[in-house]
């Protein structure tokens, strides 16, 4: 079983059906599914030119991605690791809704609220730029979260919401492991020692995560694992040494598949480069650890996190 912390499947989703296609996911199951992955988070990304409209078109992809989902008979929208493990048995991916970067809830906690009525689970803080929550990794600023910031990380505890620290820069990463006493993830990150790339988390971080018995997810996207040979072995380093650094507890996947599609970038890992590939990482995973490490990296990890925070 693979629990993958991270797909852009839901853009896909949409731009299909508005094209007046159906059954999007059910229709592509082998394709973005691989008849491996049986626990997926389906973040909804405000794409660049959706910021100044990020609510409507959050709630119009949510929208649609639920239509999709009822069409279908593989998959089920879950709310809790019950639901999850239930979804599962009775032979369905459980598919679990996330935000990637908080435009959509604007500087309202009340949408906040009204995100997790509609199924909430995952809010990865930032896109990359700034928004009311604080600074991502690419703003030319170092700010860390805003006063805003704060009280969303209060009501995600409340509400039961796991904080994704993917995305956001330094001092705001920093900001929010000091402030929350909760599990973090960082659901789609790998080893800056590795790979010096923004995204990529430092060795302070990642023993930071673990610390909070949180769960970093290995990404799948070239950029993020190495500069001049972007392979599945490259891939599986970052795994290596981020359980070597923080323990086999504490590493999981997070894969991003969605770039070998048609309209994004076309790279990607090379023998790695989506679902269907996953029987070889499975390999490479069985020969390096355990067969409880490959258990936890691959599923049982994340299911803690949600579990303890969620449910």
């Amino acid at each position: 079983m693979i629990f993958d912390a991270h797909s852009d499947l839901p853009t896909l989703v949409y731009d299909e059906r508005k094209k007046g296609k159906s059954r999007v996911l059910e229709e592509n199951f082998e394709r973005f599914f691989g008849n491996t992955v049986t626990a997926r988070v389906m973040a909804v990304w405000t794409r660049a030119e959706k910021r100044n409209q990020a609510l409507r078109y959050a709630l119009e992809v949510i929208n649609s991605m639920k239509r999709d989902i009822q069409e279908s008979d593989s998959f089920e929208l879950v709310t809790s690791v019950e639901e999850m493990r239930k979804a599962i048995e009775d032979g369905r991916v459980a598919l679990w809704l996330g935000l990637e970067g908080g435009e959509p809830i604007e500087d309202s906690i009340d949408l906040l609220e009204i995100f997790h009525l509609l199924g909430l689970r995952v809010l990865t803080l930032t896109w990359s730029l700034r928004n009311a929550i604080g600074d991502g990794v690419f703003e030319r600023t170092n700010g860390g979260l805003t006063n805003f910031g704060i009280e969303v990380l209060g009501k995600a505890e409340e509400l039961g919401i796991v904080i994704d620290l993917s995305h956001i820069n330094e001092a705001g990463f920093w900001d929010a492991i000091h402030t929350t006493s909760f599990p973090v993830i960082a659901s789609h990150s790998n080893a800056r020692r590795l790979c010096d790339n923004a995204r990529n988390l430092t060795d302070e971080q990642i023993k930071a995560i673990a610390e909070r018995d949180g769960v970093i997810g290995a990404v799948a996207i070239p950029n993020f694992v190495h500069k001049d040979e972007p392979t599945l072995e490259r891939y599986v380093e970052h795994i290596e040494y981020m359980v070597d650094l923080a323990g086999y507890e504490h590493v999981g996947l997070g894969f991003d598949f969605v770039y070998y599609l048609e309209g994004w970038s076309g790279r990607s890992v090379q023998g790695f480069g989506n679902e269907e590939k996953i029987p070889a990482l499975m390999k490479l995973l069985k020969e390096r650890f355990s067969e409880r490490e490959v258990k936890a990296i691959t599923f049982k990890n994340f299911e803690r996190v949600f579990k303890e925070v969620i449910s």
